[in-house]
């Protein structure tokens, strides 16, 4: 799950987002090591992904956890910045159309690919949303990687789980994030801690975004 920011420089501050965005990334196994690369406007991207072409440069993830001196497990989503402006006018509008607070939504977005709209991770989840193939399939989407198609697909499934469960965001999530089985299986959040810091996430996320919104 890429992580992008403006400009050349690697400063503690991004190094900090960039260990959020690992941390939240829905991959099934932690990455073994990070790329860097910039593209023609300044905007440097990273990834747990090597890059397809182009120029790049390898970041281990032990040199970027002393950089920021803390342990990943150990990010703070209370001090995480918000991003209160990408795709401002989408995510109202589809979550208004669904019936789903904008900004369960957009927090939603934060968790799964820091707004990313390429983000792709090893389970196969693509996009905003990182809908799986087989969501894609259930709501007709053609294009994941169309950010239309994408959150409107992704706030269906979401609004679905939350008429299920009752408006319950923590279960919601953690269906969303280990699928309806799971979820039933366990009565609750499943005892993953993947699913749990997901969950976690999602919820301080969604509370910061309603309070800051």
């Amino acid at each position: 799950m890429p992580f992008q920011q403006t400009g050349p420089s690697f400063d503690k501050q991004a190094a900090f987002l960039l260990a959020a965005m690992l941390l939240s990334c829905s991959m099934n196994a932690s990455a073994d090591e990070i790329f860097k690369y910039v593209a023609a406007d300044g905007t440097v991207t990273y990834s747990a992904f090597k890059p397809r072409s182009g120029s790049f440069e390898k970041l281990e993830p032990n040199c970027l956890l002393s950089y920021i001196g803390c342990d990943l497990a150990r990010a703070d989503w209370n001090h995480v910045p918000l991003n209160h402006t990408a795709y401002r006018q989408l995510i109202t509008d589809v979550a208004s159309r669904h019936g789903v607070d904008p900004a369960l939504v957009r927090a939603l977005i934060h968790a799964e690919s820091n707004f990313n709209e390429q983000a792709l991770s090893r389970a196969g989840a693509q996009g905003l949303m990182q809908l799986m193939p087989v969501t894609q399939k259930k709501f007709g989407v053609k294009n994941p990687y169309n950010v239309g198609q994408n959150v409107d697909a992704g706030t269906r499934l979401l609004k679905q789980l939350l008429v299920k469960y009752r408006n319950d965001v923590k279960i919601a999530a953690a269906a969303y994030n280990a699928g309806i089985d799971a979820v039933e299986r366990y009565r609750g959040v499943p005892p993953y801690e993947e699913t749990q810091n997901y969950v976690r996430r999602v919820t301080i996320l969604y509370s910061r975004y309603r309070q800051h919104g």
